[in-house]
């Protein structure tokens, strides 16, 4: 296994199982033509995490596998408790030890997702004594074309929302009453939102999005039946935390539509490459938990090595990555972690057209 972290690896996202359908999308992206709605709505990516799910707590849900032909199957997960500082970098281990700091997932929606929150890094300490929250980031792939109604998400309460009128809507478990109290965003392809621990969101139906997160599934559930009629469980709601403490979770601060669309929508930024268009998505100064970047490679661009583990997605395009002692070629939807100690290597686009990468990365050493 010593010689696989030298070099970009390619990994195998794990769909994983959750309470709401969707799924079809993510199944052609693996030209899948029969792909179908149902209850694997997510793919989990560069993940060390295992789900949480109530009644599959023997099943190890969302540990990625390395791509390969050999006949052992290796994670990603015993890669980096082999080698932490040489996956993750030095620093990064003396800060956050032995975990990548970060999920990353592709979600797609047929339903909408039910109302929920997770917890800021303060809460999930207190609560759960987890050095991890669950901040999370949007990155809006797709929006399905045959939906009823245009693709949504809602996000934060509106101004005047008290605790009390929560846990009451909560209590006689009024759905409608509930997301009128939360601001609706219509989506397009290519924006992208920041969702910060304490804040109440559902994301609706018909979005195909990469979610950046912290590396934790602690889901704070305030509707117990999906829009398809499937019934959560107590403890999928309240995360074992029971249903008053739950409460405790949720930032009360209301806030205009305007206000959130300003706060949480990120702008990109361009940044000065020679290869081609480089935008920075989300960075540091906007969460210390993550950054996402998107590349747009018109001919070749060298990778230079510094020290820092990264996540490679490729949006669009084809061509080949090119390390010292491998070659792999490149297509939409092809998944690559690259240790902090990989060396040098270069992706060249293989046509005319560019190849679009996001180049994620995890918590700020």
């Amino acid at each position: 296994m010593e010689k696989i972290i030298k070099e970009p690896i390619k990994l195998k996202g794990e769909r994983v199982w959750r309470t709401y359908v969707g799924g079809r999308e993510i199944g052609r992206l693996h030209s899948d033509v029969n792909a179908v709605d149902n209850h694997f709505p997510e793919e989990w990516m560069y993940s060390i995490t295992q789900a949480r799910n109530a009644g599959r707590e023997e099943i190890e849900e969302g540990i990625c596998k390395v791509d390969t032909d050999a006949d052992t199957e290796i994670t990603l997960k015993q890669l980096v408790e082999t080698y932490p500082n040489e996956m993750l970098g030095k620093n990064h281990v003396d800060k956050w030890g032995d975990s990548t700091g970060v999920l990353i997932k592709m979600i797609d929606s047929l339903e909408r997702l039910t109302i929920q929150v997770h917890p800021d890094k303060e809460k999930a300490k207190k609560l759960f004594n987890s050095q991890f929250g669950k901040t999370e980031c949007w990155n809006i792939l797709e929006t399905r074309k045959d939906m009823e109604e245009v693709p949504c998400i809602y996000l934060g309460f509106k101004e005047g929302i008290t605790k009390e009128k929560w846990v009451n809507c909560f209590e006689i478990q009024n759905s409608d009453e509930m997301l009128s109290l939360l601001n609706r965003i219509e989506v397009k392809q290519g924006e992208t939102y920041l969702v910060n621990g304490g804040i109440p969101h559902a994301i609706g139906s018909g979005c195909l999005i990469i979610e950046i997160q912290e590396p934790t599934d602690y889901t704070i559930r305030v509707e117990k039946i999906t829009p398809s009629g499937f019934e959560i469980v107590d403890s999928m709601c309240h995360q074992g935390l029971g249903f008053e403490k739950m409460f405790d979770c949720f930032e009360y601060s209301g806030m205009s539509l305007e206000e959130v669309k300003e706060a949480y929508c990120m702008k990109a930024k361009d940044i000065c490459c020679e290869f081609g268009n480089k935008q920075q998505i989300i960075g540091y100064q906007d969460t210390p938990c993550f950054q996402m970047e998107q590349l747009e490679i018109n001919h070749s661009c060298r990778m230079k090595r510094d020290g820092v583990f990264s996540c490679l997605y490729v949006l669009s395009g084809r061509g080949v990555l090119e390390s010292q002692t491998k070659k792999y070629t490149l297509k939409r939807n092809d998944q690559f972690f690259i240790p902090a100690v990989s060396q040098e290597y270069t992706i060249t686009s293989s046509d005319d057209s560019p190849i679009r990468v996001l180049m994620m990365r995890g918590p700020k050493a």
